[in-house]
C-alpha cells in the first residue's frame, strides 16, 4: 500500500491536459457562436433563392470569362466554302476572396462588475451582429450603385417600374428572372401601408416581407435612401465563401471551431493571462454580391434620377520601367462584369458624371503599369458592362524617370 504522507498531495493532482468543466463551457460557446452565425446566413441565402454558396480556397482570385467574336454571314451559295465564325474566351480578374481576422476582448474587471452574461454573452451577440454587417455593408454598397436608373412620380409606381425594368433587362440578356428581390427604406414602407399590419421576418440581420406588391421578396432597411426603390432578379445574386476548416492554420497551432454544416466562420476563445482578458477571435471570408450591376434597378421617387457618382481612391507610385507609373485603386470592383477605364490630362482631372459613356477611354486591367507623363493627371473610372460611369477617382502621376 502507498504511504500517502510520503507521496504528498501530487497524487491528487488532475492529469495533464484533462478536459474539464471550463474547457467544455468554452467549447460549447464556440459551437453556439459558429452554428447560429451559419444558420442565420443560410436562412438569408434560402430567402434569396441561393441554393448553395460557392466554396473557394483562401486567397482565390475570382475571375469572369467573357466570350467575344463575330458571326459570319450564313448566306452561302451552293458549293461555296462556309465562312468560319471565330470566337475567343478571355479571363478577367474581378476580385480576391480571402480570410479576414477579427478580435474582441473582455476584461476580468468587466466580468466582475457586470457578471458573465452581460460582459461576455451579450458582447458575443454584438460581435456576431457586427460580423454580419461586414458582409451586408459591402452588399448594400453595391446595391446602391445599380446602373439601371430611372424616376417615377409615386413610390408605388417606382416600385412597379423597378420590378419591370429588371425583368426586361434579363429578357434582353436572354435570361429569365427566377424571381425579383426589392429593397426599400423602412419609413417608405410604413408611409405606404399606413395603419395596416405587416409581418416582418428577419434573416441574417435583414428584415423582409414575402410576396409584397408583386415582388417575391422585399427587404426593408434604413440602409436604403428614402424615396428610393432598388430591385434585382434573385438569380442575379451570387455568394462565395472560404471555409476556415480547409486552411492549414491548425498546423500552426491556430485551431478554430467551425460549423461542419456551413463552414462560413471560424471562432475561438482563450484566456489572455498577460492582460487578464477573455479573448475572442473570428475568421471568415464571405462575399454576397450581384453579378450584373446593370441588372440592379435604382428608381427614385420625384422629378429626376438621384443616382450619384461614387468615389475611387487612386494612388500612383513610380513604375518599374522608364515612363511608367503603377496605380492602385480602392475599393475593389463593385460587380463581376464592371471594368476600369482611364484618361490622362495635363493640368486637371477629367470631369466625370454618373452614367457618362466612357467607351472610348483606355481600358485598364487594374494591374498593369501605365505609360504617363510625370505631373499629369490620370482619371480612373469604374464602369458597368455598358460603359456607364459608376465611380471615379483622380491622381497626379508619379513616373519613373
Amino acid at each position: 500500500m502507498h504511504n500517502i504522507e510520503k507521496l504528498g498531495l501530487q497524487v491528487f493532482a488532475a492529469p495533464d491536459n484533462m478536459t474539464g468543466k471550463s474547457q467544455i463551457q468554452v467549447r460549447a460557446r464556440e459551437i453556439d457562436f459558429v452554428t447560429s452565425f451559419g444558420k442565420n446566413m443560410q436562412a438569408l441565402l434560402d430567402v434569396m433563392g441561393i441554393t448553395r454558396m460557392i466554396k473557394k480556397e483562401n486567397g482565390s482570385v475570382l475571375k469572369i470569362k467573357k466570350a467575344s467574336g463575330t458571326l459570319q454571314d450564313g448566306d452561302v451559295a451552293e458549293g461555296e466554302e462556309i465562312p468560319m465564325s471565330q470566337y475567343k474566351v478571355e479571363e478577367e480578374t474581378f476580385d480576391t476572396i480571402k480570410i479576414k481576422k477579427y478580435r474582441k476582448g473582455v476584461s476580468i474587471e468587466a466580468i466582475a462588475e457586470r457578471g458573465y452574461e452581460a460582459a461576455v454573452e451579450m458582447t458575443d451577440e454584438e460581435f456576431k451582429s457586427d460580423l454580419q454587417n461586414v458582409v451586408l455593408d459591402k452588399f448594400y454598397t453595391q446595391l446602391k450603385m445599380g446602373s439601371l436608373v430611372g424616376h417615377e412620380t409615386t413610390w408605388q409606381m417606382a416600385f412597379a417600374m423597378a420590378i419591370g425594368k429588371v425583368k426586361n433587362k434579363f429578357e434582353t440578356m436572354k435570361r429569365t428572372a427566377t424571381g425579383v428581390a426589392v429593397w426599400v427604406n423602412t419609413l417608405d414602407v410604413y408611409k405606404y401601408i399606413g395603419a395596416a399590419d405587416i409581418t416582418l421576418q428577419t434573416a441574417f440581420g435583414m428584415q423582409y416581407i414575402k410576396n409584397f406588391l408583386g415582388a417575391d421578396i422585399v427587404f426593408v432597411s434604413s440602409q436604403i435612401p428614402e424615396n428610393t426603390v432598388i430591385a434585382t432578379p434573385l438569380n442575379n445574386l451570387i455568394a462565395y465563401y472560404v471555409d476556415p476548416a480547409d486552411t492549414e492554420f491548425v498546423k500552426a497551432g491556430l485551431e478554430y471551431t467551425t460549423d461542419s454544416a456551413t463552414g462560413f466562420i471560424g471562432f475561438h476563445v482563450q484566456g489572455n493571462y498577460e492582460h487578464a482578458i477573455s479573448d475572442m477571435f473570428a475568421i471568415m471570408g464571405v462575399r454576397l454580391f450581384a453579378e450584373y450591376l446593370d441588372a440592379i434597378a435604382y428608381i427614385a421617387v420625384g422629378s429626376s434620377d438621384t443616382q450619384t457618382l461614387g468615389e475611387l481612391t487612386v494612388t500612383s507610385v513610380a513604375g518599374t520601367e522608364s515612363g511608367k507609373t503603377q496605380l492602385t485603386v480602392e475599393p475593389q470592383l463593385a460587380s463581376i462584369n464592371n471594368v476600369l477605364k482611364y484618361k490622362t490630362n495635363v493640368s486637371a482631372a477629367t470631369s466625370v458624371t454618373y452614367g457618362m459613356d466612357v467607351k472610348t477611354w483606355t481600358k485598364w486591367d487594374g494591374v498593369s503599369e501605365i505609360s504617363a507623363t510625370s505631373g499629369h493627371h490620370i482619371t480612373v473610372v469604374e464602369c458597368d458592362q455598358n460603359y456607364k460611369a459608376i465611380r471615379s477617382g483622380d491622381v497626379v502621376a508619379v513616373v519613373k524617370s
